[in-house]
């Protein structure tokens, strides 16, 4: 293909192109989320979602990079720069774009995985692990004799190594030692993310954090008999490095979730949980720091300044409404002509206290007594703070959704006891749908009362509609 000098106009529409459509057009999986979408994506460590797209803008979580939609091509397909123009401008260029001579292109070649190059030394990692970071220098010559722990020549970076059952690296990730300016981590080309910075002693116990300087932080804090345990670190928030050790040490069997203590590391916790239950293991347990994280704990302890713990407003929210519920009179005569009116009232506790009360009823005459406490206890504990995603329309839509399928079977004659448990459970689903949409509403006024101390008209729409019979 010959050269093309693209014009300054044609180089704008490319990166501000709309990703997530041209993403959904060629077939792939996108999610939306509130105004943004993430793609989803598979590659040796399992599927991801860690790339968040908005316009022709795009970051990877994971990863920690980012940028337009041409260089979105070029790392996630293997466009060239010039391909990646092309194809998103459809083909259609300005008359400023000069096509110039044709010259060749090497066919791609996928290299294999390589460890950065090291340094001679590693004085300036030490200086930043131990100095700016509090690592115990003990721990840290412990894994920089295991090879784990490196500097790398080129920058002086701090590389963390991954390796197999045999000691073989597989993986590899990149810290930037800068006390100043931008900081920076990225994982290396070509790794296999079932592999991950870790340690594995010859107990029972594996502590799993997000990041391997978390992990080496929770070492330096809690040094008795560290050698004996297992630790990994995931490198973000998946799972698939922490399968691969259970399934390769038979002999792991208490999981101790030690991920951040903020929205990102208790999301994580609570899904790594479900997936390790899935798995059949039992002994799982929460350590979270009493900071944000387990480096800033640390930070704390030398009297410098940390970050502290950011709680899980929506999760802390909904757990509020769930124990602030309270006893409602129902009458068994007219329950889908109340049920209704509780929907239209738009008054969510109303309408969540009307349905547990209504659940409550078709259980007991079920045969089966589940007081209130007892639906408060199962609201509790079947929330999952992960799971609960979207922004108010979406939820007002599962919430209308979970309103219509409860008056259809409000409406059934004669319903065996079977029957009676399944009424309850849609009840009960509309209660759980009612205060998740409560807690979004209520949310989405806090960021509103936030983002300025002036009053400004809302031009957004009120998202209720009425049901009828």
């Amino acid at each position: 293909m010959p050269y093309i000098n693209f014009s300054e106009d044609d180089l704008y529409r490319a990166n501000t192109a709309d990703l997530a459509a041209y993403l959904e057009r060629r077939g792939e999986r996108m999610k939306k989320v509130g105004s943004t979408y993430k793609y989803l994506y598979t590659d040796g460590g399992g599927t991801h979602d860690s790339v968040t797209i908005h316009g022709g803008k795009w970051y990877d979580h994971k990863n920690r990079r980012g940028g337009y939609a041409v260089k979105f091509l070029q790392e996630f397909f293997g466009f060239s720069f010039q391909d990646s123009v092309i194809e998103l401008l459809g083909g259609h260029r300005s008359a400023q774009t000069v096509c110039s001579a044709p010259r060749e292109t090497p066919n791609p070649v996928e290299k294999p995985f390589e460890l950065p190059e090291a340094n001679s030394d590693m004085r300036r990692v030490f200086a930043y692990l131990t100095k700016q970071r509090f690592i115990d220098p003990k721990i840290i010559s412990y894994f920089a004799h295991e090879h784990k722990i490196y500097e790398d020549g080129k920058y002086h970076n701090v590389v963390f190594v991954g390796t197999d059952k045999n000691g073989t690296p597989k993986q590899a990730s990149v810290r930037s030692t800068l006390s100043f300016g931008k900081t920076f981590r990225i994982t290396v080309a070509n790794s296999d993310t079932k592999y991950s910075f870790s340690h594995f002693g010859n107990d029972e116990k594996l502590f799993v954090f997000e990041a391997p300087i978390d992990m080496l932080s929770f070492i330096t804090l809690y040094q008795k008999d560290w050698q004996q345990h297992s630790y990994i670190a995931m490198n973000g928030v998946y799972e698939s490095a922490v399968l691969k050790a259970l399934e390769s040490h038979s002999d792991l069997q208490s999981v101790y979730l030690c991920t951040d203590n903020d929205e990102g590391g208790i999301e994580a916790a609570e899904r790594l949980r479900d997936i390790l239950v899935e798995k059949g293991y039992t002994e799982i347990f929460r350590i979270a720091p009493r900071e944000k994280d387990w480096n800033e704990c640390l930070r704390q302890l030398h009297g410098v300044e940390y970050l502290p713990a950011v709680p899980h407003e929506r999760m802390k929210l909904y757990l509020q409404s769930v124990s602030e519920l309270n006893e409602m009179k129902i009458n068994p005569n007219r329950m889908a002509n109340d049920l209704i009116a509780a929907y239209n009232s738009a008054d969510r506790i109303r309408l969540a206290e009307f349905c547990v009360a209504a659940s409550e009823h078709f259980l007991k005459i079920s045969g089966v007594d589940f007081p209130l406490d007892m639906m408060k206890n199962r609201l509790t504990a079947e929330y999952k703070c992960y799971q609960d995603k979207g922004s108010i329309p979406v939820k007002l839509g599962k919430l209308q959704s979970a309103v219509k399928v409860g008056l259809e079977q409000l409406r059934k004659p004669s319903q065996t006891a079977t029957e009676l448990k399944i009424t309850a459970r849609k009840l009960y689903d509309i209660a759980d749908r009612a205060l998740r949409l409560s807690t979004e509403e209520t949310l989405v006024h806090r960021a509103e009362q936030k983002q300025t101390s002036e009053e400004v008209p809302s031009c957004e729409p009120q998202f209720y509609q009425a049901m009828s019979l």
